[in-house]
């Protein structure tokens, strides 16, 4: 599949099959999130997988996602930014407004998308998942509290079709 299909096919799925993902196939989103561009090769992103029952049933007890389904996938992707590692010497200039924190968000988007078509290469489906309770999931899994954690991806063997959304005209988002 070329990234092109990728994108074309790729949908929010929130009906993960009880399959297991490989460690050789977490091995390789890992990576592949490692070699993920930054501004300045900053690398501010920040992941933590998590594959076991026990952690996602904490998760669940202590209510930390709006949506149940999140705890169902075989590989929930945690996805954080450490603003304070971006370099102290990039900010706001006569060439740029944008914070290090927005740049450090940016970042840490296209390393996630990255991750979410490369996946889905791979025959699996996904979610971004924003509907969370931050405060509790950096409580819980031992997060640092001045991370940026504003989203987690839901990963597994789709056991749905997912829906497919409409799109704006292309006249609609060209200025």
């Amino acid at each position: 599949m070329k990234v092109k299909e990728a994108i074309l096919k790729r949908r929010s799925i929130r009906k993960y099959k009880n399959n297991e993902i490989s460690k050789e196939i977490i091995d390789e989103l890992v990576e592949l999130l490692r070699l993920s561009p930054s501004a300045k090769n900053s690398q501010t992103w920040r992941f933590k997988f998590i594959t076991d029952d026990k952690t996602k049933k904490l998760l669940k007890e202590n209510k930390v996602f709006k949506q149940d389904f999140v705890c169902t996938a075989p590989l929930i992707v945690v996805c954080c930014a450490d603003v304070e590692s971006y370099p102290s010497f990039i900010g706001n200039s006569e060439y740029s407004n944008v914070s290090p924190r927005e740049r450090t968000i940016t970042d840490l988007a296209i390393a996630s998308q990255s991750l979410v078509l490369r996946a889905t290469e791979l025959g699996l489906g996904t979610c971004y998942v924003g509907l969370l309770n931050e405060e509790k999931l950096k409580d819980l899994l031992d997060i640092p509290k001045n991370y940026i954690l504003h989203y987690v991806i839901t990963i597994g063997y789709s056991d749905e079709e997912g829906v497919k959304t409409s799109r704006k005209n292309i006249e609609e988002i060209l200025i």
